[in-house]
């Protein structure tokens, strides 16, 4: 049994809505979405149980590692988290992109400040959940007798 990309990637575009990378041709999204499912997927691979960094074949799509059911779910769920947290983070750093983008009424009708700052704090939060699935996970899944105590 493995755990195709696209179990990641269903469950990290039901978080987001996202038109622009809804509209890119297949190709492209992918290309664009694995990057976020790699880099959540080496955030977490300290933690996680599954190998999910030695098991990925790319020509395939899929991870070929064995997983409980149970623990399935709450894997992708984690990895798709850390993909939303990867998906946020270019926000927060491009206001010059968020002037282009706008027209000038537009962008100086509503303080630029502002919406820097909500996305910083949606950014905050992603990435506080995401730790706090980890972390939870790692409390649920870890061995104690590991620890040097």
């Amino acid at each position: 049994m493995g755990i195709p990309y696209s179990a990641f990637t269903g469950a990290f575009l039901n978080k987001i809505s996202e038109f622009e990378l809804l509209q890119l041709d297949d190709n492209n999204r992918t290309e664009i979405i694995d990057g976020y499912r790699k880099r959540a997927v080496s955030a977490f691979q300290k933690i996680c149980r599954a190998d999910l960094v030695n098991t990925a074949d790319d020509d395939e799509r899929v991870y070929h590692v064995d997983v409980d059911d149970g623990d399935l779910d709450e894997l992708i769920d984690i990895i798709s988290e850390g993909m939303l947290v990867q998906w946020l983070k270019p926000y927060v750093y491009q206001q010059d992109l968020l002037q282009n983008l706008m027209n000038t009424r537009d962008y100086t009708m509503y303080s630029p400040a502002e919406l820097l700052m909500r996305v910083g704090n949606a950014y905050k939060g992603a990435q506080r959940d995401y730790t706090q699935m980890i972390r939870e996970y790692s409390y649920n899944h870890g061995d104690l007798t590991e620890l040097h105590l």
